[in-house]
């Protein structure tokens, strides 16, 4: 069974989701750090780029937000639309918020809109009717499908989602007649006159966003750690399905909630390089700005029989913690793995077979690709809000994210040159004082290369260590 941990101060939610014990899911939502996903504004057109078939929208946060203009407006109404009356400068458009914006660029947008309820999501611009991967039993799609089809508003569209597998006609229908009743509201938002952008709707916070997509059958209890929470998610969950209500509780000890479940360390280690695997082996994470590579690695494991056998086993059980870090960490876009080689055809497909099913417990979308000729896997998977690694970390300042600074002796180098430099152009007959980082001035005075310098023009150079400073930077003054 499942088991949902929220602990709220005043600075910051977290939400943690343990399977038997184990933390499979962590969501971190700030006071000063919304996610703007999901979120439905009043845009309008601020640029068109011809070339991208793109467009940059004011959003009214700022930065504008980036869409496709094949994402503008839903294909039929599209085609209908003369061309002059396509996407153009100054239009108003509503847009929802798919992506949250990451470093330079900002968020990106479309006119797709999606509203997501208990049961269902809303599809007031598109006709069409889905269903969630993760119902796998034929007689069940069926009847959602169904149900569906009789109760999707004209022309419009929705989605079944998950939670719905058993869930009467009756709750599907409550909750299609409340979305529906939410997307005139926003319509009628935005057509009252108003200049520039606006919020016509904001998504639910991390609270209730935690109990409507993951407060399911399988969740044997819900702890909350503070009062006021536990009782809007109780009045919440009994709107939604009074039946989970006695599984939500309030967590009173003294002891931290986060610490009681021993997660505190764990979190700790979610930003590491290295995640060490329990027979030993070991997984290497590293992330750049074009995607994510994940090292395979046998360590310590020797296993038991044969190396064909022992690599098979390390690949397997790497496999399940990857797809859990994925989630953990929640990690998107393109990420590649390099698994330990294996020779037998059957084991590989073995692997992907299990990556593949793993994949289906990700609410996020995750795709298995395939293996390549050089033994790497390659998985996409759907990026949305920020994910942890950018809310709890930023950028060294030391190392500006490059993960090493240079080494002491290469930035005694690079003292070296610029004294040359200077004393061909005027001698210093005082010599020189040099500020560096203390352990640049350590390779300083065990070298000889300030010796031989100072031999070579005949002056003195004085060395001194100032605290704090970058150990890439220094000073070179001249001494009168």
């Amino acid at each position: 069974m499942k088991t949902i941990l929220i602990t709220v101060v005043p600075e910051e939610t977290r939400a943690a989701v343990l399977d038997e014990g184990r933390l499979m899911a962590l969501e971190v939502e700030r006071a000063t750090h919304s996610h703007l996903v999901g979120n439905i504004y009043k845009g309008q057109v601020q640029n068109v780029l011809p070339g991208m078939q793109a467009a940059f929208v004011d959003i009214g946060t700022g930065k504008n937000a980036f869409m496709y203009i094949g994402d503008g407006l839903p294909a039929d109404t599209l085609h209908t639309l003369p061309k002059p009356q396509k996407i153009h400068i100054g239009q108003q458009l509503p847009v929802q918020i798919v992506k949250d914006a990451s470093g330079s660029k900002g968020p990106r947008a479309t006119t797709h809109i999606t509203l997501p309820g208990r049961h269902v999501v809303l599809l007031p611009t598109a006709a069409y009717i889905g269903m969630s991967r993760r119902i796998e039993d034929e007689t069940e799609r069926s009847r959602l499908h169904a149900i569906a089809e009789k109760i999707c508003p004209q022309d419009m569209g929705l989605i079944v989602r998950t939670v719905a597998a058993g869930a009467s006609e009756t709750a599907l229908a409550e909750d299609v007649q409340y979305l529906e009743k939410l997307w005139h509201s926003l319509l009628a938002r935005f057509n009252i006159k108003s200049k520039g952008a606006s919020l016509l709707y904001r998504d639910a916070d991390l609270i209730i966003r935690i109990v409507r997509d993951s407060l399911t059958e399988d969740v044997g209890e819900m702890l909350i750690d503070d009062r006021a929470v536990y009782q809007r998610v109780c009045e919440f969950v009994q709107l939604l399905s009074p039946a989970l209500v006695e599984r939500i509780k309030l967590y009173e000890e003294r002891e931290p909630l986060f610490k009681h479940y021993g997660l505190e360390e764990e979190l700790e280690n979610v930003g590491g390089r290295e995640v060490e695997l329990k027979s030993g082996g070991f997984l290497v994470i590293d992330k750049t700005e074009a995607l994510t590579v994940i090292d395979v690695n046998t360590g310590k494991y020797t296993g038991n029989s044969n190396l064909g056998e022992t690599v098979y086993r390390t690949n397997l059980e790497a496999a399940a913690e990857i797809m859990r870090q994925l989630r953990l960490r929640d990690i998107g876009g393109i990420i590649i793995v390099d698994f330990i080689d294996m020779e037998k055809e059957e084991q590989k497909e073995q692997l992907l077979t299990l990556l593949r099913e793993l994949a289906k417990e990700d609410r996020t979308k995750t795709n298995i690709v395939d293996i390549t000729s050089l033994g790497l896997v390659e998985i996409t998977r759907k990026k949305s809000r920020q994910n942890l690694d950018s809310i709890i970390y930023s950028e060294c300042p030391v190392c500006h994210g490059r993960g090493r600074v240079e080494s002491p002796e290469t930035v005694s180098i690079r003292i070296a040159g610029d004294i040359r430099r200077m004393e061909h152009k005027f001698h210093a007959d005082g010599g020189y004082e040099i500020e560096v980082h203390e352990t640049v001035a350590e390779e300083l005075r065990h070298n000889q290369l300030l010796m031989n310098l100072a031999a070579e023009f005949g002056m003195d150079i004085k060395v001194t260590a100032a605290p704090g400073m970058h150990p890439e930077n220094y000073s070179i003054l001249q001494q009168s």
